[in-house]
């Protein structure tokens, strides 16, 4: 996963969004990948659903149905609404992930979105602030920063030595870079589209 930008810190919790508002971010990620891929264009929407006109930083998996990444890209410094960050994440995960290949349209058939809003970052003092399923992680050391999603430690198994060492790889830095480093938690409203 990669983020753009640098992180925003604040106290608010994570974001709250309905069923009927995360469907409605599902779809417009889903309708902004295939006109983007088809036609290079984005589309306009005007929401009125206060959950989309949020200013939370956010991320978009691709996932192939096999459960394989396809792509993801995430903003973790925005100043526009969320249905417009998930709109500029979906189109950079599909293209511009520097690990894969830039996505077709007709590949899309065979990927599943996932969309995670994130919770302001919160700068910890001691690792044992870190509650695995839970917490996501950003590291900062110098100019070194890498991020990991809250699903990412327990969709791999992973306990808390784990994560600080994939963290600190992340970023580039040795496995327990995390002792001098900058750490912060946050969590994740994590929703995806049905396979």
């Amino acid at each position: 996963m990669k983020a753009q930008d640098s992180p925003h810190l604040e106290t608010a919790g994570t974001p709250h969004l309905s069923s009927d508002e995360k469907n409605k971010l599902l779809r417009i990620a889903r309708e902004t990948l295939t006109e983007y891929l088809t036609a290079g264009t984005t589309p306009e929407y005007a929401p009125e659903e206060s959950g989309l006109l949020q200013e939370v930083a956010a991320f978009v998996t691709l996932r192939r149905k096999d459960g394989e990444l396809r792509g993801c890209i995430g903003r973790v410094e925005v100043s526009q609404p969320l249905y417009r960050t998930v709109q500029d994440c979906a189109i950079s995960a599909a293209t511009n992930d520097f690990r894969f290949a830039p996505a077709t349209a007709e590949e899309m058939d065979d990927v599943l979105i996932e969309i995670s809003a994130l919770s302001p970052f919160r700068p910890i003092d001691s690792p044992d602030e870190i509650q695995i399923g839970r917490h996501g992680l950003l590291i900062r050391r110098d100019l070194r920063v890498g991020l990991l999603l809250p699903q990412v430690a327990s969709d791999r198994g992973w306990d808390r030595d784990e994560f600080l060492r994939a963290i600190c790889h992340k970023a580039g830095l040795p496995a327990d870079a995390w002792h001098d480093a900058d750490l912060y938690v946050f969590s994740a409203e994590v929703f995806e589209e049905e396979g």
